[in-house]
């Protein structure tokens, strides 16, 4: 159960992030570089043509946010029914690291998803210019491309940070047996000492 959960985990972590890389190279790919100027009286009527640019950035941006939540969800989902200690957790110096590098690339992914994308919807709505000299311009080049490669830093680095906590759960469990059957072993060895004079 606990490997079909680590797996299911692992798949939705690779899965999320791979889309929302795909559709932001694809929304980079699709995004025209300029729109048509169609001059009227003291304005400009940007034209664009028919992109699905802006939905490609949403989906990003959603695929992109169910990657960061499960990414989390790999760190701290209990472990074989068993819930590990963060602190535990966060001894591991490699792992702290890795979480970290991980949050700034989702962060930083997200943010440049939202630029590119909230500047290509305002470019699309706002297409009556006083400025007659406007070059009727899209999102900024590379912002969707870029942020989809950000993404899929990302996604790997949730991946590593899975492995590792893996191998601190499976550290802090093994440490927890071992202790238990000292326990017993200990208690055990005291009980016959005890009742070995009532039995002579």
């Amino acid at each position: 159960m606990a490997l079909n959960s680590t797996w299911s985990l692992a798949l939705g972590v690779a899965f999320f992030g791979a889309l929302s890389f795909m559709f932001g190279v694809i929304a980079e790919n699709k995004k025209p570089p300029f729109g048509t100027a169609i001059k009227g009286k003291d304005v400009v009527i940007c034209k664009y043509p028919s992109d699905p640019t802006v939905a490609l950035g949403i989906l990003s941006i959603l695929a992109l946010i169910v990657t960061w939540v499960v990414g989390h969800a790999v760190v701290f989902y209990p472990y074989n029914g068993k819930s590990v200690p963060r602190e535990t957790l966060f001894r591991s110096f490699s792992l702290v690291v890795f979480i970290f590098i991980a949050e700034l690339t989702s962060g930083l992914a997200l943010i440049f998803f939202v630029w590119a994308t909230v500047t290509e919807g305002l470019h699309l709505s706002r297409d009556v210019h006083h400025n007659l000299s406007t070059d009727c311009p899209t999102a900024k080049t590379g912002l969707f491309g870029g942020a989809g490669f950000i993404a899929l830093d990302a996604t790997l680095f949730w991946l590593v940070c899975q492995m590792l906590t893996l191998n601190a759960r499976a550290d802090y469990l093994e440490e927890d047996q071992d202790a238990k059957g000292h326990y017993g072993q200990v208690y055990g060895t005291d009980y016959d000492a005890i009742n070995a004079p009532n039995k002579a």
